[in-house]
């Protein structure tokens, strides 16, 4: 007699040998059971939104919680500050070794170093004024601010160092004086989109109809400048975006978490 199994034994034997009628089979999960793994696994997404004060990032982050952030979200408020300048798409730049008209007694590395803290409590406040879509959405997120003489390559790294899985950011801004080139990607949106390891989401801002964009801020007041943080007596000269020179300097990360009560 022929030993050989017939057709309807191989179907009714699994790949490991043991028959699927077999009490102590352990049974696949259910598809549901399968979507919902996956949809957990997906969930933990690190997301960063890269900003630089601007009215394009007020809108880049409010577009993102609309449009793109979900429950689970691990959210970064990424920022690079540049070194030896303020500097800022709305703000023009500002020498820091520069000495104000009534500052003739204080030295100037003193002038310096305040200069650099009023930029530093202007830039964390700025920073926590544009997350405020983040709070009210109730997004746990860490606002991640790092100095660098080289904004674009900075934020490149920063993107793989903290192992994220995209990045937001305005379309222009970040150091373009104005938008003098309608519909193009500034310099540095330009830049992370073919070097940033991550995908990269661009978020053009809507201009206003008549093309001017004010001096209003983005939730509509006209306080919070630069300028009326530091002094009136400093100048805000603009600077090409791309013709910038930067003095080295040590490195500086500055991170602060925001929490949601």
């Amino acid at each position: 007699m022929s030993l050989q199994p017939t057709r309807s034994d191989l179907e009714s034997t699994d790949i490991d040998g043991v028959n699927p009628n077999d009490s102590g089979r352990i049974q696949p999960s259910s598809p549901g059971a399968l979507l919902s793994a996956r949809h957990s696994l997906d969930s933990q997404r690190r997301i960063a939104i890269a900003v630089d004060l601007s009215d394009e990032s007020a809108y880049a982050v409010r577009w993102a919680v609309q449009n793109y952030l979900r429950p689970g979200d691990l959210v970064f408020f990424l920022h690079v500050r540049p070194t030896s300048v303020l500097y800022g798409a709305d703000w023009g730049a500002v020498d820091l070794h520069q000495r104000s008209s009534g500052s003739d007694d204080v030295s100037a590395e003193e002038s310096q170093r305040k200069l650099e803290d009023d930029f530093d409590n202007f830039t964390t406040t700025k920073a926590s004024d544009l997350a405020q879509p983040l709070v009210e959405a109730n997004i746990p997120f860490k606002i991640h601010i790092v100095k660098d003489h080289d904004m674009k390559e900075r934020l490149c790294l920063e993107v793989e160092r903290l192992g994220l899985s995209a990045v937001i950011m305005g379309s222009r801004g970040f150091g373009a004086s104005k938008r003098i080139t309608k519909g193009r990607l500034g310099s540095v949106s330009d830049y992370c989109v073919h070097h940033c390891v991550c995908p990269v989401v661009v978020v053009r801002y809507p201009d206003d109809k008549d093309g001017s964009r004010g001096d209003a801020d983005a939730d509509g007041s006209t306080g919070g400048s630069v300028k009326s943080i530091i002094g009136e007596e400093v100048e805000l000269e603009p600077v090409p975006e791309d013709e910038q020179e930067y003095h080295d300097a040590d490195e500086e990360i500055k991170e602060v978490v925001q929490v949601p009560k």
